[in-house]
């Protein structure tokens, strides 16, 4: 893979937020088997609803992932969800740039922090990217186990 053809932005319109419900239904629905009503709430109803993130490879739709303010306090806290990248992009380092571009975003808005609930089978990517495991179990999100993890951001 070109990684200088790599190109991760903020979706600003329909037209992309339709690209990156189309990677999710790939990934999430049709790969994994979680049903259409548990992959779609409310901050999928609009570009603006919250932070949502496409990364293309030479034009070619790639991989997509949303973050919101989760927690503004003493210290801000952004959760990235919905992280998906297509069966033909794994392995590539796609994954691992769109959660850094995710991060950088969030880091420029004021957050201190990134939290993320990472399904099991994911959970040794995210630690290699800098991610601490919080949970002391695992959970079931949408049928699939997964574990809360936190990232200190650097400013």
């Amino acid at each position: 893979m070109d990684i200088k053809k790599l190109n991760t932005q903020k979706v600003t319109n329909q037209e992309l937020l339709d690209q990156c419900l189309t990677i999710r239904f790939q990934v999430f629905v049709d790969e994994q088997n979680v049903s259409r009503d548990e992959e779609i709430d409310e901050f999928d109803a609009s570009a603006m609803a919250c932070n949502h993130f496409l990364t293309t490879v030479g034009g070619v739709t790639a991989a997509t992932g949303r973050s919101r303010l989760y927690e503004a306090g003493a210290s801000m806290i952004y959760k990235l969800q919905r992280i998906a990248v297509l069966r033909e992009f794994r392995g590539s380092g796609i994954g691992r740039e769109l959660v850094l571009a995710m991060e950088r975003d969030a880091a420029e808005a004021g957050a201190e922090y990134t939290l993320l609930d990472a399904q099991c089978q994911a959970e040794p990517f995210y630690q290699k990217i800098g991610y601490v495991t919080l949970s002391t179990e695992t959970f079931l999100d949408a049928g699939i186990p997964h574990v809360r993890m936190k990232k200190k951001l650097l400013a």
